[in-house]
């Protein structure tokens, strides 16, 4: 079994492998949630803010960082709330989730940044902490974790 810790131990990076939805390269900041998001109502795309209120990132701006999150819940217009973040320039640099729903999908799709998802051995949202410097790579299905972007 090839997980991250194997990949650890001969690279010192941490390195999940899944299936790329949406192609491009990324790398950036990661922003991890453990909690589904809530497209419609959850998010304000003007600001690029989770606005859920019962949610654990609430308050909390993605933009220009790697979204690392279990997956998408609520009604179908997650996917136009997403597409309003790229087209207001507030979407994340690049989004790593766990689960594959046609929601998380289509959000994703619209949004045009780096996707990966489909983890079969290993949970990204475990592995990755929020301040890693992590590289997407949604032409190969690698999400790389480089470490901890140092504090300004």
């Amino acid at each position: 079994m090839s997980g991250p810790t194997s990949d650890v131990a001969q690279s010192g990076r941490l390195v999940f492998r899944g299936r790329g939805i949406v192609p491009g390269r990324a790398e950036g900041e990661a922003l991890v949630s453990h909690e589904t998001i809530s497209g419609w109502g959850g998010i304000d795309p003007a600001t690029g803010t989770i606005i859920e209120r019962r949610h654990e990132l609430c308050g909390v701006c993605f933009t220009g960082k790697v979204l690392v999150f279990p997956g998408a819940k609520g009604s179908s217009g997650w996917s136009g709330f997403f597409q309003a973040t790229r087209l207001l320039g507030t979407a994340p640099l690049a989004m790593v989730f766990t689960h594959l729903t046609t929601k998380a999908a289509l959000g994703a799709i619209v949004t045009r940044v780096p996707t990966v998802t489909d983890f079969a051995d290993d949970d990204p949202v475990a592995g990755i902490q929020t301040g890693d410097r992590v590289e997407v790579d949604g032409d190969t299905g690698l999400v790389i974790v480089h470490g901890r972007l140092p504090r300004a």
